[in-house]
């Protein structure tokens, strides 16, 4: 009994030694690994997350938080507009009435171009105030149809700027119109479009009575649809006549009558040649 005692008693303080034996290594290492600079000490790889297999087609929604009664709102004031007219309303603007005082009103416009109505009095087939016109305005017989008719002579009324004196003056039909007709043929090319000096100014013929050179000027009616001009034509002076009454024998001879006067003179004088003969180089 004795020797098994003391067997154990070694046995116990061997395995005590051990231990502290064991302790003490493991305290060195412990304490190594502290005093140890941190760059030395291996650092511990950062977790994987896992990677998501589809991303998110809708985020989720806010939460809605309960909304706060609305407070009443004041009107603005009406914008500044030259057709708006203010309106004193006691109480609050009902919703129809806020949107007319949104809206200003416009006023009513009237069209440019009112539609025009043919006058009574201006239709195209009218009386021939001459032997030589014909019944539609500003348009006169050819050279043919008035020498078949016997006319040969065209008269017309013309006053004196000098003496005052008024009478009657007349032309020879055919020779005069060949003398016009001569000129356009020799100067048409040298024209370009325009009246020249001799029918934007014309040489008027010789009083009658007074003797003074040009000084007899034509009377020309007031009334366009009474103008004699075909003895206008012969005399050279359609020059006389002003810019309106040119365009009226443009217009119903449906030619073009806009532009300057002797722009309109040229269509004027080459307009009436072309009614007495119509193969003559009276084209423009």
């Amino acid at each position: 009994m004795g020797q098994e005692d003391t067997y154990r008693r070694m046995k116990n303080s061997q395995d005590i030694h051990n231990q502290w034996a064991f302790s003490s290594e493991d305290l060195e290492d412990r304490l190594a690994l502290t005093l140890s600079p941190p760059s030395a000490r291996p650092r511990p790889p950062p977790p994987l997350l896992p990677l998501p297999l589809q991303p998110a087609l809708h985020q989720p929604r806010p939460q809605l938080q309960p909304t706060k009664s609305p407070e009443p709102m004041i009107s603005p004031p009406p914008p500044h507009h030259p057709f708006y007219i203010p309106t004193l309303v006691t109480g609050p603007p009902t919703p129809t009435q806020a949107r007319q005082e949104l809206v200003p009103s416009r006023p009513l416009r009237t069209r440019r171009n009112p539609p025009k109505v043919r006058r009574s009095g201006n239709s195209e087939v009218i009386t021939p105030p001459y032997p030589w016109a014909t019944n539609h305005r500003a348009t006169v017989h050819s050279l043919h149809n008035l020498l078949s008719m016997g006319i040969h002579t065209i008269f017309g009324e013309v006053k004196c700027k000098k003496c005052e004196h008024q009478y009657e003056m007349e032309f020879q039909l055919e020779s005069k119109f060949i003398e016009v007709a001569s000129f356009i043929a020799t100067k048409k090319s040298t024209m370009h479009d325009r009246a020249p000096r001799e029918w934007t100014h014309p040489l008027l013929p010789t009083c009658r009575y007074c003797e003074q050179v040009n000084s007899a000027k034509p009377i020309i009616d007031r009334k366009k649809k009474m103008i004699n001009w075909l003895f206008l034509l012969l005399g050279q002076m359609l020059g006389c006549c002003s810019l309106e009454q040119l365009k009226y024998f443009c217009k119903h001879t449906k030619n073009h009558r806009t532009g300057a006067k002797d722009r309109v003179l040229y269509l004027t004088y080459l307009g009436l040649c072309k009614q007495l003969d119509h193969t003559g180089p009276f084209d423009r």
